[in-house]
């Protein structure tokens, strides 16, 4: 058992009201600058819609994550090392930028230098790329709010299969929610293992994966590596750039920049222990299904005294493994195991879980005209939702719609209940016990999910003096860069997993520790 530590997301969809706060906030730090225009480390989605990049969920266009190959051994979806050598200099399976969109601006000037006369003056888009006048045609969420559904969030690589003929985009009738999305910094990047120079790398110190501007050469295998399509390339600098999970407010032992903004308090962030040697062995469960507790086995148990002492022989210091036991993060997903992944089936190991939303299940207990307080009329209830099971099935559990239905029950059990006591009742038990939560477990469910406070929410552990050597020549090694580029700088560990360095890897090797 080889103990790694891991900083990792939680977000409640819940509580998003798709506001874009985060997205506006990470955009002004990271990539308010020439050549990321285009570029949303965070960006919000409306789902059902076909997301930013255009349906990046197709990875048969798109070529990312990992498959199994004839002898159930890891490869990357965009091939081997052949493949992707002789398409180094032409990569076919990249998203244009119309899959993106064309970033544009406005003349203002316009607004105060148009001569008088009868009409009001406006100010006109421009294209930020040619300065030209264009026309806006796509954005980054162009179906927010249902506004482009009808004619676009049809073509949702998540609607496949015959339930997906009960979707209907009217108004009236169909169903949305909002989907944050940033880099998942992966236990088994794809990224990582696509990158022909070694400059895509992941922490040693917490997993986060960055990338080395002063090594890329805008090969850009990473980006068709990527699955989630978070990797994007600076047309100014030609290089890599990526979100950085606010590495900086991270090792001050604060939270990222969306966390910190969020407007509906809907992000955990904590520590997560891990046993590397079994990254790659879970990355490999043959059947897609099984990936979900696959990667949920990767994860140890802070409190257990044998992965205690492993960790402390890992070097992991006393206040991260105390982090790691008071980690919401490690509650939510292995604890009371309510939180799941982000597409499992791309075989990365995603390290950013979401709790799926919930449709008002009470309401659709009445219009069935059923009881509110029978437990067996409110789990029913739980198949009519207006979110279809199947459709976050395709989302968080590889279509496993068992899965998905088992935790919308155990929250709708949660609201019952608590609902009861809020009322001054004494809350039926039987409700939570029938999803395997005690009286006391859901109160603490609840007070996490609905009322957490700020230091239970974000469970940041800072980075350590005898780290600052090595952490400080990482960040002069700069993850994301501006026209010129910074300075090449030395040092900085980049431990990945089964590998000694990301410099001694084969760069065809997968991450997962498989050669």
């Amino acid at each position: 058992m080889r103990v790694m530590a891991q900083i990792a997301m939680v977000m409640n969809l819940d509580k998003c009201i798709g506001c874009h706060t985060c997205s506006v906030t990470c955009k002004q730090t990271w990539t308010n600058r020439t050549g990321v225009e285009y570029a949303w480390f965070n960006n919000v989605e409306t789902k059902p819609g076909v997301g930013y990049p255009r349906r990046y969920e197709d990875q048969e266009q798109w070529k990312g994550g990992w498959a199994l190959d004839g002898r159930g051994r890891l490869m990357l979806r965009s091939g081997g090392r052949i493949r992707r050598l002789l398409s180094l200099f032409s990569n076919p399976d990249l998203p244009s930028l119309e899959d993106y969109y064309e970033p544009v601006t406005y003349d203002y000037d316009n607004l105060i230098s148009a001569p008088a006369g009868p009409d009001m003056p406006v100010a006109r888009p421009r294209s930020v790329l040619t300065g030209e006048p264009t026309e806006i045609t796509w954005g980054a969420n162009w179906e927010d709010g249902l506004g482009g559904a009808p004619e676009n969030a049809g073509h949702d690589p998540n609607l496949s299969g015959e339930w997906a003929e009960k979707v209907r985009f009217e108004f009236e009738q169909t169903f949305l929610f909002h989907l944050p999305r940033l880099c998942e910094h992966c236990l088994n990047p794809a990224c990582v293992s696509a990158c022909p120079s070694g400059a895509m790398y992941k922490r040693v110190e917490d997993g986060i994966v960055l990338v080395d501007q002063d090594e890329c050469r805008g090969w850009r295998m990473c980006v068709t590596a990527c699955p989630y399509k978070k990797v994007y390339v600076n047309h100014t600098t030609g290089k890599a750039e990526k979100c950085t999970f606010c590495f900086p407010r991270v090792e001050a032992g604060q939270p990222t920049v969306c966390s910190e903004t969020c407007v509906g308090r809907l992000r955990y962030l904590g520590l997560v222990l891990y046993d590397a040697d079994r990254v790659g062995e879970a990355a490999a469960t043959p059947g897609e299904k099984d990936l979900l507790d696959a990667q949920r086995g990767v994860f140890l148990d802070p409190s257990d005294p044998d992965v205690v002492a492993a960790a402390r022989a890992s070097g992991i210091p006393e206040d991260w493994l105390d982090a790691a036991r008071r980690s919401p993060v490690y509650a939510l997903v292995s604890k009371y195991r309510v939180a799941l992944p982000l597409h499992p089936e791309y075989r990365t190991l995603p390290m950013v879980w979401y709790v799926p939303p919930l449709s008002p299940v009470l309401d659709a207990v009445d219009a069935a005209g059923g009881d509110q307080d029978d437990p067996d009329h409110v789990f029913a209830a739980v198949t009519r939702l207006r979110i279809p099971l199947e459709y976050l099935a395709e989302l968080f559990t590889a279509g496993d719609t068992d899965v998905v239905g088992g935790v919308l029950m155990k929250l709708t059990a949660l609201r019952s209940y608590m609902r009861g006591i809020t009322l001054g009742e004494e809350g039926d038990e039987a409700l939570v016990e029938a999803v395997g939560l005690t009286a006391r477990e859901a109160g603490d469910l609840h007070r996490l999910l609905a009322v957490a406070k700020y230091g239970d929410r974000y469970v940041v552990p800072a980075a350590h003096r005898e780290d600052a050597a090595a952490l400080t020549a990482m960040e002069n090694r700069c993850p994301v860069e501006s026209s010129g580029g910074p300075e090449p700088s030395d040092g900085g560990r980049r431990v990945m997993l089964g590998f000694p360095t990301l410099r001694r890897r084969s760069p065809g090797a997968p991450a997962g520790g498989r050669p």
